[in-house]
């Protein structure tokens, strides 16, 4: 491991934010650190950087302890989520102000600046002031800046944050693509889940200081550890009574269900094809838009589901009874989660209409 936290305990005051947390972050990878806010995730980040000090535990980088090494020595570039840049300093300035510090001669302070521009979408850029800058630019710079003087890891808290909706879409891809190029293992900390999923290589989900799961975006979206990623991950609709819908059994201690969209099919009264027994009857509550697709939400016999429709389907209207089908979930108890599939659907008794 590259980057190794080991039995880290963080306290201010009566706050526990980091409770025996400790995982390892391989060379070369993007890994997120994704949970709600106050779960403990920009502690951590600090703490790798050295801007905070843990209480108890050790923190590793490339095998070496580092926490009595002050932030300045760790090799670490960070990039903050107000980009933090220099106002009175222009762009090249801004780049460069770590090589100066470092004392690197002036030739190579301009070959390494004007390299890193070009690789951030910069170039042409060097003499404006950031003020003349759009968001997303200003956080390249930032970017840029962090890696100038070439960092061992990139750390990130919340880079996207502070940008509107399309450019955050377009960096994301650009940062994906610029930290597999250089190769340089990066963290970020997000508390986006579309982020994580779409930009890291692994996701280390945080909740009240400890860590619930670490894993590919793949591996905790389809095999939720713990009660509380099964609900965090996804668009969940959580369920009592689940085993009142057809093909679900009730486990002993596990009363509760994560129903996600894409676990429901919704179907125009009698234009169901195929399971019809194990299909459920519910009325529409309530239609959403949401661009690209249909949110619909059902209510059957008093539990209600939240399913998808594309809009290419006919379509469905408040009050309206539709056949539900829901081909699984996910029931959880204090500490595990477990994956039911419908038993209906897996009884011979398939008949077309």
């Amino acid at each position: 491991m590259y980057v190794e936290m080991k039995n880290i305990y963080k306290k201010y005051g009566d706050f526990l934010a980091s409770d025996n947390v400790s995982f390892g972050v391989e060379k070369g990878k993007l890994v997120a650190l994704l949970g709600p806010s106050g779960s403990g995730k920009t502690t951590l980040l600090r703490m790798i950087a050295g801007l905070e000090n843990p209480n108890e535990g050790d923190i590793f980088i490339d095998g070496k302890r580092v926490n009595d090494i002050p932030a300045s020595k760790r090799g670490i570039g960070f990039v903050f989520q107000s980009y933090a840049l220099f106002r009175y300093m222009t762009v090249y300035e801004n780049v460069a102000f770590g090589l100066e510090l470092q004392k690197m001669p002036k030739k190579q302070i301009k070959e390494r600046v004007t390299g890193l521009l070009s690789l951030t979408g910069l170039a042409g850029m060097e003499k404006r002031y950031p003020n003349q800058l759009s968001g997303g630019q200003r956080q390249r710079v930032a970017f840029a800046r962090a890696l100038a003087p070439n960092p061992q890891v990139l750390l990130l808290d919340e880079p996207f944050a502070a940008i509107d909706a399309k450019v955050r879409t377009e960096l994301r891809t650009w940062l994906k693509e610029m930290v597999t190029k250089l190769g340089i293992t990066s963290i970020f900390v997000t508390h986006d889940q579309d982020e994580a999923v779409e930009v890291a290589d692994e996701i280390i989900i945080t909740n009240h200081g400890v860590v619930e799961q670490m894993g590919t975006p793949l591996e905790i979206y389809k095999s939720p550890d713990t009660p509380f990623v099964a609900q965090f991950i996804g668009r969940s609709s959580v369920v009592e009574d689940y085993d009142r819908l057809k093909g679900f059994e009730r486990i002993p201690h596990a009363d509760k269900a994560v129903i996600r969209p894409e676990f429901v099919k919704i179907s125009k009264s009698g234009k169901l094809d195929q399971y019809i027994s194990a299909a459920e009857l519910g009325t529409v509550k309530e239609v959403i838009f949401k661009g690209n697709r249909m949110d619909v939400v059902v209510d059957i016999n008093g539990i209600e589901v939240t399913g998808e429709r594309s809009l290419e389907k006919d379509l469905v209207s408040v009050g309206e009874t539709v056949h539900v089908l829901i081909y699984r979930l996910y029931v959880f108890d204090e500490e595990k989660t477990y994956l039911l599939e419908n038993k209906e659907m897996q009884e011979q008794d398939v008949f077309y209409i």
